[in-house]
């Protein structure tokens, strides 16, 4: 949209968006100057072997267990080779290969997501998983090939608008109700809008999980979950935020 002439076609002097909070309690929000959400990288690892009989393994290069050593091996560099205080996360999210139960695959490929805020990490966590999954594979007579996608920028509130939000949510609901923003390792698209203009990005409290009904069981659900059901009393609150955000600002 941006690089389609968004802001060039509707001019605008300031963005904001806000995002639903599982386990903040309904009727709280949250905001905060500076990062407040992880950029996103993608990853993709093809390990290439030899496939054959499942019964003959010695006539093969079975790459599946090559990977499980890969997906090991990737989180010793969050625990031995990033800075301790550096936050980050390498998660595999899915692994493929094969399509019978007596036939050792070709190839097995992972995919994930990578999480920090340094990009100086993010150079050390990509060229430390390219030696591990080439390394790993070779001491295995595999081959491997490694794609990153450096997709998502990081999600950062501009000092100026996130007090401006932080005011007119106090307005609202009382300072006691306005957290500290703690920033996340999820990413967020919105994320580019607030690289081309200022703007902030808040949370809205969603709920102990107590407005959810069966069969999806008790309690508040985490994002990106197929039992997740958004608090809709939640409605007229996030709705007097924006009213009253665009009074002041417009002011």
């Amino acid at each position: 949209m941006i690089d389609e002439g968004l802001f060039e076609r509707f001019p605008v002097d300031a963005v904001f968006a806000m995002h639903n909070w599982p386990g903040m309690a309904a009727g709280q929000f949250a905001v905060s100057p500076g990062p407040v959400m992880a950029p996103n990288t993608e990853f993709v690892v093809v390990i290439h072997g030899r496939g054959g009989h499942a019964a003959l393994p010695h006539t093969t290069v079975d790459p599946v267990p090559v990977a499980c050593e890969v997906v090991q091996a990737f989180q010793t560099i969050l625990t031995r080779n990033k800075k301790p205080g550096e936050a980050a996360v390498i998660s595999v999210t899915a692994i493929q290969a094969g399509q019978s139960n007596n036939v050792i695959a070709d190839a097995c490929e992972l995919k994930g997501t990578i999480r920090t805020f340094s990009l100086e990490t993010l150079d050390l966590i990509e060229a430390r998983m390219t030696q591990i999954a080439s390394h790993v594979s070779s001491a295995h007579d595999a081959q491997c090939e490694l794609r990153f996608n450096r997709s998502y920028p990081p999600t950062i509130n501009s000092a100026a608008k996130a007090e401006l939000g932080r005011e007119v949510l106090i307005g609202i609901v009382g300072a006691d109700n306005v957290l500290v923003q703690e920033p996340a390792m999820t990413a967020e698209d919105f994320a580019f809008m607030l690289q081309a203009r200022p703007g902030a990005y808040a949370f809205i409290g969603n709920g102990d999980g107590a407005h959810r009904t069966l069969p999806h069981g008790a309690g508040p659900c985490t994002l990106h979950n197929a039992s997740y059901d958004f608090n809709d009393a939640l409605i007229p609150l996030g709705a007097t935020y924006w009213v009253k955000l665009v009074e002041r600002f417009l002011a």
